[in-house]
């Protein structure tokens, strides 16, 4: 049989003028008003609620993690799988596994990108310093919250902070954590938002702590005199500048110069380098000094690899015959990054709107925002306290006769009535006669009656204090302060800070001796100016000298 040559009719169906998305209309729109009402939502989105950090220091994301591993009893519990955490977490942040892990990893101590990080790590966890070490998968790994996060939770069950609803309004998150320090400061951050960036320090908590304190006292405090320079968890030496370090505490903008460490093995011919900027890695190093040695820039170097290995990073460098090991390391500071800008950007979301401040303004903005936190909590205990004087007075009214009150329970018909019936019996309110019926049949005696009123007193004497305590602000700042001292011991930190360079001392001559800063961290004694006064120490000659000659000569570890 012949096959038709006609191709069966194809017959296309008119759209359902009913439904919505069927229609292919042109609507002409002003490019204004698209980007107003596409593109804004997410731009804010990505502003307001992922990219940029809040007063108190954490990106949602952070809050998120971090809350989920309180509730799950790790700030005091053994470790758990991370992929446990990574899947809890997933009730407060829908955007996937992956990304909840970055931010865990980002947090842990085994990574090594905070200066306290926040999550107690076991397992692979990569290195900040390093761009090729990738971290074991969750299965894995295994993690739980540092101890420090012990401040970040303190009193949030006492109103603290707003809690919120999730994405599904099934559960319940804070807005923000209360923590006892300002965390703004003490933890690195950065993020890119859409139409700006942020860009956080971290700097010593020892020294945040202290400044803190300071400004409570007296917020024209110079901050400086105690906020000595940002601090790295990757170590290295800061290059101290004054002028550097007056913009950024003063506009929330600027940069500081952190150049790595390094010692020489005279026996072996080679330089060890033990610590390096935080904004750099190792292999970034490794390439640039390579691409050196293949364009004839440096000809002193041999070969160079990285050792790094479980006790710390180091990369070596073996020298060549003859080579001056502090000429090379001069040459290695210009052109690589073993000597680099970290750069600031202190943007911060207060109250849902970006601004971009000096440290001052965020220890202001923070010492307010935490005013409000205590005396919530204040508040909180002084709530509770009148509740249970109010009902102790109730109590007290018992008291008198004791065997009335069993009469008027006992002869009452109906359970409903027992309550109106002793509010009547004893003139008391609803919620003491309430109290008053629950009480255990064992506990109705005297000596019982009598223990419990005698607290009437004491809670007298308790709401009182509390009272005056919002009542004087001087108190909620000494209460702010108590919780900050407790860090103001001591930290490691970055060892040291750098003795001004060749060309800043000769440019500020005497005045750049007291550039030399003397905090804990460094642990130098250099009275240096007094020493070169007494002739014991030449300013001219000390200016010839390497860097390193120099340094070793004004300071004494």
């Amino acid at each position: 049989m012949k096959k038709s040559d006609k191709t069966p009719k194809q017959t296309h169906r008119r759209a359902d003028p009913n439904v919505m998305g069927l229609h292919a209309d042109v609507v002409e729109q002003n490019i204004t008003e698209t980007l107003e009402t596409n593109y804004m939502p997410y731009a804010m989105s990505v502003i307001v609620s992922r990219a940029i950090p809040e007063i108190d220091g954490f990106k949602p994301s952070h809050r998120k993690l971090l809350y989920t591993m309180y509730k799950m009893g790790l700030l005091t519990g053994a470790r758990t799988k991370s992929a446990n955490i990574v899947g809890q977490t997933m009730r407060l942040n829908p955007h996937g596994d992956a990304a909840i892990y970055d931010t865990m990893v980002r947090l842990s101590k085994g990574y090594g990108a905070l200066l306290h990080p926040f999550v107690d790590s076991k397992g692979n966890f990569g290195k900040v310093y390093s761009r090729d070490m990738a971290w074991a998968a969750s299965r894995y790994t295994e993690a739980k919250l540092a101890p420090i996060c012990a401040e970040l939770f303190r009193d949030i069950d006492s109103d603290t902070v707003d809690f919120v609803d999730n994405y599904d309004n099934l559960m319940k998150e804070p807005a923000l954590l209360p923590t006892t320090f300002p965390n703004i400061l003490v933890s690195a951050n950065q993020g890119i938002a859409v139409g700006m960036a942020s860009q956080l320090c971290g700097f010593n908590l020892g020294e945040v702590c202290d400044t803190t304190i300071a400004f409570l006292k007296n917020p024209e405090v110079r901050i400086s005199e105690t906020l000595l320079a940002p601090d790295f968890p990757t170590g290295g030496e800061v290059l101290y500048d004054p002028r550097a370090i007056e913009d950024i505490y003063n506009t929330g903008r600027g940069g500081i110069k952190v150049r790595a460490r390094w010692r020489y093995d005279k026996k072996e011919n080679l330089i060890e380098i033990y610590e390096i900027p935080y904004t750099t890695t190792t292999e970034a190093i490794m390439d640039k000094v390579a691409e050196l040695i293949k364009a004839g820039k440096v000809k002193e170097i041999s070969d160079m690899r990285d050792e790094t290995d479980l006790s710390g990073l180091k990369l070596t460098i073996d020298l060549k015959r003859g080579a001056d090991p502090d000429k090379l390391m001069q040459k290695l500071f210009k052109a690589t990054t073993l000597q680099d800008t970290a750069s600031c950007n202190f943007n911060v979301l207060i109250g849902g709107m970006p601004r971009v401040m000096g440290v001052r303004e965020l220890l202001d903005e923070w010492c307010a925002w935490r005013t409000e936190s205590v005396k919530r909590r204040v508040y909180f205990v002084l709530k509770k306290r009148q509740d249970k004087l109010h009902l102790l007075k109730g109590l007290k009214r018992i008291l008198l006769d004791i065997d009335k009150a069993i009469k008027i329970i006992r002869e009452t018909e109906k359970e409903a009535d027992v309550v109106p019936n002793l509010m009547i019996g004893f003139g008391i309110d609803q919620i003491q006669a309430e109290y008053v019926a629950e009480i255990k049949l064992r506990n109705i005696n005297r000596e019982y009656i009598l223990k419990r009123v005698e607290e009437t007193a004491s809670l007298e004497s308790e709401i009182e204090d509390l009272e005056d305590t919002l009542a004087r602000p001087s108190r909620i700042r000494k209460i702010i302060a108590s919780l900050c001292e407790r860090f103001g011991a001591p930290i490691a930190g970055t060892p040291f800070y750098a003795f001004p360079t060749a060309e800043r001392l000769a440019e500020v001559g005497m005045e750049g001796l007291a550039e030399i800063r003397c905090g804990f961290r460094a642990k130098y004694v250099a009275d240096a100016a007094a020493r070169v006064a007494s002739g014991a120490l030449d300013l001219e000659a000390l200016r010839k000298q390497s860097y390193e000659a120099a340094k070793a000569a004004l300071m004494t570890v």
